[in-house]
């Protein structure tokens, strides 16, 4: 594979499939007599959300709106996750039930892109299992996405694009329609070099290829000026940002620029990885106001024969020193984790080392996977796959221990005055608000009537800063009531 960068001369085509489609939309709706709709449906990381945001931005410029009824629309599209294989039998449950909708609309155009379709065994069982599927693409190709849409929808026929090359567009060459009036998702490199056996990423995102310093920067100023007040900077290793760059410049040096910029309450960041985050990266965490005092940093296995076989180049020791290290220089914050039960040769002792580092590290959150094999990683070919029932029982104890330090976190929070960032409305409740405070803490709260906004309903809150008391601890969640809202 080779990293190929596109400069603006090289996008030009889709700049013209774009006309080209916008015009075709335009008939194809006046002959229909009502107007031309797109569903778009995204599973996985904030990456493919990222993704996800670059193809609604292509589709306004071509003059068509999104439905929110998949069946309805003229154009479906699925932006897949392969990492875990959960997602897998989502997407294919799904294209299940787009049969029948494709023969009541024989016009109705499917496509499926993402991490999914780097598989090879995914591709092909969309070619002889879903027909009626027509148009396949990866990643890579986000940038061809008019270009490709085109042509499917000249030919009339399936139209499989899948790159052996790791493309890079600068985003602020793309189109985006944001999706959040509260964070922004700014991908800041894409890739991954660090091949853990457990994962398929390297082979569905390709290698490490970091945007331009600059150009982050710009776009960073830009989002400031339009009022957001949370981005998050994204990158499968954003501690690997800039490596081989003709600048220098590191993950560092963007988040001191970032930290720089006026307007921005919130600065988040992920994913880390031990190997390499940086006391540096945490003196900053703890010096810089508007940084978000939240460290995810993955785990896997708290056993050191497990992490070597997982290729993960670090042991426990060295993770609790990260772990110590930024309780001590940022305190109130927060770290989440992520954790894998059952990787193949998983033992008694090995768990046990697992829940000992969970116990020691004290995570405000964790996301706690059982271990599923992927095609074409060194583990799904290993021998000594742990059995189902020895998972679930491993799982279900982890999950105990986890939810009551979570439990644990939240009610730390009781008594205290923080700002929060209004996400919306809660979903129990068109009374309530959701929003995340500094340190990552979910928080539910009432906004008593001395402090509504005359005229501005409560689903229209979101992106507000406010202070809010904490009242009450939930096992996943704080309860609260607003105190007053920030006028900055």
């Amino acid at each position: 594979m080779s990293i190929v960068r596109l400069e603006e001369a090289e996008l030009q085509p889709q700049h013209k499939a774009v006309a080209e489609l916008r015009d075709l939309f335009f008939n194809m709706a006046a002959a229909k007599g009502r107007p031309v709709t797109y569903n778009l449906r995204t599973y996985g990381c904030q990456l493919n959300e990222a993704d996800s945001e670059k193809i609604h931005g292509m589709f306004a410029e071509m003059g068509i709106n999104s439905a929110l009824d998949g069946d309805d629309a003229d154009i479906v599209i699925l932006n897949t996750c392969a990492v875990r294989e959960n997602a897998e039998d989502r997407l294919f449950g799904n294209l299940g039930e787009f049969k029948i909708a494709k023969k009541k609309n024989r016009d109705m155009v499917i496509a499926v892109c993402g991490c999914m379709m780097k598989v090879p065994s995914n591709v092909e069982r969309i070619k002889k299992s879903f027909p009626y599927v027509d148009l396949v693409f990866d990643p890579q190709q986000i940038h061809n996405f008019p270009s490709l849409l085109l042509e499917t929808v000249s030919k009339s026929q399936q139209n499989i694009s899948i790159t052996d090359n790791d493309y890079i567009a600068d985003d602020k060459l793309i189109p985006i329609q944001r999706q959040r009036k509260f964070r922004a998702l700014v991908p800041i490199m894409y890739g991954c070099n660090n091949f853990c056996s457990f994962c398929i990423v390297p082979y569905t995102r390709g290698r490490e290829r970091s945007r331009d310093f600059d150009s982050v920067i710009s776009e960073l100023e830009g989002l400031a000026a339009a009022g957001y007040k949370e981005v998050m900077l994204l990158g499968q290793n954003v501690n690997s940002y800039g490596k081989g760059s003709a600048d220098g410049k590191t993950f560092p040096d963007l988040l001191r620029a970032a930290a720089a910029i006026k307007g921005f309450s919130r600065i988040r960041f992920m994913s880390s990885h031990p190997k390499d985050i940086s006391d540096e990266v945490i003196e900053i965490m703890a010096s810089e106001p508007n940084i978000e005092k939240h460290l995810h940093l993955p785990l896997q296995s708290g056993s050191d024969r497990l992490l070597k076989i997982m290729n993960r180049p670090y042991d426990t020791e060295k993770y609790m020193h990260i772990v110590d290290n930024f309780r001590r220089l940022v305190p109130g914050g927060s770290i989440s984790t992520d954790i894998i039960v059952g990787f193949p040769g998983e033992t008694e002792e090995d768990f046990e080392g697992t829940m000992d580092i969970v116990r020691r590290a004290k995570f405000d959150s964790a996301f706690t996977f059982q271990y599923s094999i992927r095609p074409g990683t060194k583990a799904a070919e290993m021998e000594d796959q742990v059995p189902h029932d020895i998972v679930t029982e491993r799982f279900g104890r982890l999950l105990k221990l986890q939810n009551d330090l979570v439990f644990e976190s939240n009610k730390a929070k009781i008594g205290k005055v923080e700002e929060v960032l209004i996400e919306g409305l809660s979903s129990t409740s068109d009374d309530i608000l959701t929003g995340r405070t500094k340190s990552n803490h979910l928080v539910n709260f009432t906004v008593p009537d001395e402090l509504k906004i005359p005229d501005l309903p409560l689903s229209s809150y979101e992106g507000l800063l406010c202070d809010v008391k904490f009242t009450k601890a939930k096992p996943y969640s704080v309860e609260g009531v607003m105190e007053r809202i920030i006028n900055d």
